[in-house]
């Protein structure tokens, strides 16, 4: 039913129980009301937070759409119902509970375990600060029925996030997170116990297990990756180190001892867990002048190699100086090349057989590990994106009886063992330590060990971007040109285009023939259901009809959501999509030259990049 925007505000009061400890979200919908703000108040009410990309992420203020104590208790209470039923012993099994820095993530850790505990669940709790692998590690590790880790990894200091494992210890991916979603919207009504969050470590059901599991998850890491301790102990390699002002300085330090690796450099100003992110404008290792700190102080110390994991400790970033005095900063898929090779140097050296090591990545991550795969026998899949996809096919590939080696998105997330089924920035940190320092007692640097993997696997270049597009008809409007053509009046200036005739559908799908002059021969469409293989061997304006067997996607297919995927001859790979969060339009650009021909491929990439702007989004005459 349809209520008019003061009824709805009347109605979040009289459910907002939040006292005098946190007073802002009841003040805030009251100061709107008075104000008559009706645009502000439709913008925070009238729609609840989606539950989707495995669990919550918003804003943190008042209303149904943001993150707050009454969301947080409303999907606490859905999640807890549905784990209830649909997992075997869940209440004995119980839930982990963790949660970082941010501001009010303790708050809502706490609520979170006294839903849980309200409907009889015994609950793991990290009370203290900590680091998101550390969830993921404990329900596997525990056999918990799910996992819960209040952070919003990098977004900004005003976000916060409900992130939820699923007993198999990875991320919840679908049909799971639909089916909680709709439990959520099942159980809205609260009990005023549900806003107690006083008292809940001291609940007779509640286990503070941060000892028990943070050893045992650093023996873990180090019992099964830690190649030769007393070698790394004697490497003269120093590191500056930065965990971007969140939680990741202890635990970094604990892992790279637990290696027997000596102590990194620190970066005073933001060692420290500080929510408001002082230093950084923005709290991602990726984000152009990040590492500017940490990269003085290296200067000022002489040191060459400067490593950082965002601020829930999940992703890893390194730059390295170059003979001539500038940064190198690895790209996320440079990095993903690097441990790769080095994990299956490690695999090799345990006596595993190549054809039995597994290796994913994410489909709109770098071709190279494919390529790798390819030239060495291990076992390679690409999945969508999202370590949630990747954790669950490589757990489908270890019950094959393989070995789980590796997985990798380009966003700087990198899993390097099964003890934890999510991307682990401690972790990786600590294995690319040990590599630059086994490259160290060589005389190499890792920008050498990384052009090693050039000459044996070609030259892969990459170029990943985004337009700003806030209106979703013209998003859909661009999206449709890539897939039907432009209208008519605007054919005579577009480029060639094929005709898929689908007479199931009734319709003809007409995507471009060449991106930047660049013959296309692979198409794969998730939002229409479009896969084909050698398109550029259809004759040249000729419709060719198809049926739906004839080329269906491997992958799942949504018209949620935009996503399609081109290759062209000269080695390229395009992927574009919507961002689930942001009011994005993302793409993915990578070329390959087989013959590490590093001008051409920068030709190549430069076409096609000015191509996907000019050609595809028409990002002038859109005004993006």
């Amino acid at each position: 039913m349809f209520l008019p925007i003061a009824r709805l505000a009347e109605r979040w009061l009289s459910e907002d129980k939040v006292d005098s400890r946190d007073p802002e979200t009841r003040g805030q919908i009251e100061s709107l009301l008075a104000a008559n703000d009706e645009d502000t108040l439709e913008k925070l009410l009238r729609n609840r937070i989606e539950f989707g990309t495995a669990g919550l992420r918003a804003r943190m203020e008042a209303g149904y759409s943001r993150l707050n104590r009454l969301t947080v208790i409303t999907a606490s209470q859905g999640l807890a119902a549905y784990v209830a039923k649909a997992v075997g012993g869940a209440q004995q099994r119980g839930v982990v509970v963790g949660h970082d820095h941010r501001h009010n993530s303790a708050a809502f850790a706490r609520l979170t375990a006294r839903a849980f505990l309200d409907r009889g669940f015994h609950v793991y709790l990290y009370p203290g600060l900590g680091l998101t692998p550390e969830v993921p590690f404990a329900v596997k590790r525990l056999g918990a029925a799910c996992g819960v880790m209040i952070t919003a990894s990098h977004n900004p200091k005003d976000d916060n996030g409900y992130k939820v494992y699923w007993e198999n210890g990875a991320q919840i991916c679908p049909p799971v997170d639909e089916a909680i979603a709709q439990s959520i919207g099942e159980n809205q009504q609260m009990e005023p116990q549900s806003w107690d969050e006083d008292g809940v470590e001291a609940d007779p059901n509640v286990e503070d297990v941060t000892q028990r599991m943070m050893d045992a998850y650093f023996e873990a890491a180090a019992g099964g990756l830690a190649a030769d301790r007393e070698a790394n102990s004697r490497t003269e390699l120093r590191y500056v180190y930065t965990p971007m002002h969140g939680v990741g300085a202890p635990f970094a330090a604990r892992m790279l001892a637990a290696f027997g690796l000596p102590p990194f450099v620190p970066v005073p100003d933001q060692m420290s867990p500080d929510p408001d992110f002082p230093s950084v404008a923005f709290p991602n290792p990726e984000e152009k002048g990040a590492l500017d700190m940490a990269k003085a102080v290296a200067d000022a110390q002489g040191v060459g190699l400067v490593l950082a994991n965002d601020p829930d400790a999940d992703r890893f970033a390194a730059a390295e100086k170059q003979p001539d005095g500038s940064w190198l900063a690895f790209t996320g898929d440079q990095l993903g090349t690097i441990f790769a090779a080095a994990v299956l140097a490690m695999a090799r050296s345990a006596g595993i057989p190549d054809e039995r090591v597994a290796m994913v990545n994410s489909t709109v991550s770098s071709r190279m590990l494919s390529v790798m795969a390819q030239t060495e026998g291990f076992r390679y899949t690409d999945t969508l994106t999202g370590f949630k996809y990747m954790a669950n096919e490589l757990l489908i590939l270890q019950r094959q009886g393989l070995f789980v080696g590796f997985g990798y998105e380009e966003a700087i997330g990198y899993m390097i063992h099964d003890h934890v089924l999510d991307k682990d920035g401690v972790t990786a940190l600590a294995v690319f330590v040990q590599l630059a320092a086994q490259l160290h007692a060589q005389g190499k640097s890792v920008a050498e060990y990384l052009e090693d993997q050039y000459a044996r696997y070609g030259y892969f270049v990459s170029a990943n971007s985004y337009f700003v597009c806030p209106d979703p008809v013209k998003t859909a409007h661009i999206f449709s040109r890539i897939r039907y053509g432009p209208s008519e009046e605007q054919t005579s200036a577009d480029v060639q285009r094929f005709e898929f005739v689908r007479s199931e559908y009734g319709d003809t799908l007409r995507y471009p023939r060449t991106i930047g002059g660049f013959p296309v021969s692979y198409i794969r469409d998730l939002t229409t259901g479009f896969e084909m293989r050698d398109v550029d061997k259809v004759p040249a304006e000729t419709p060719l009809k198809v049926t739906l067997d004839e080329c269906r996607p491997t992958f799942p297919v949504s018209g949620s959501s935009h996503m399609v995927t081109f290759e062209t001859r000269n080695g390229g790979r395009l992927t574009m999509r919507t961002s689930g969060t942001e009011p994005k339009l993302k793409y993915y650009l990578e070329v390959r030259n087989q013959d590490n021909d590093r001008a051409a491929a920068a030709r190549d990439l430069e076409a096609m990049v000015n191509a996907v702007a000019c050609e595809l989004v028409q990002a002038t005459k859109n005004g993006l």
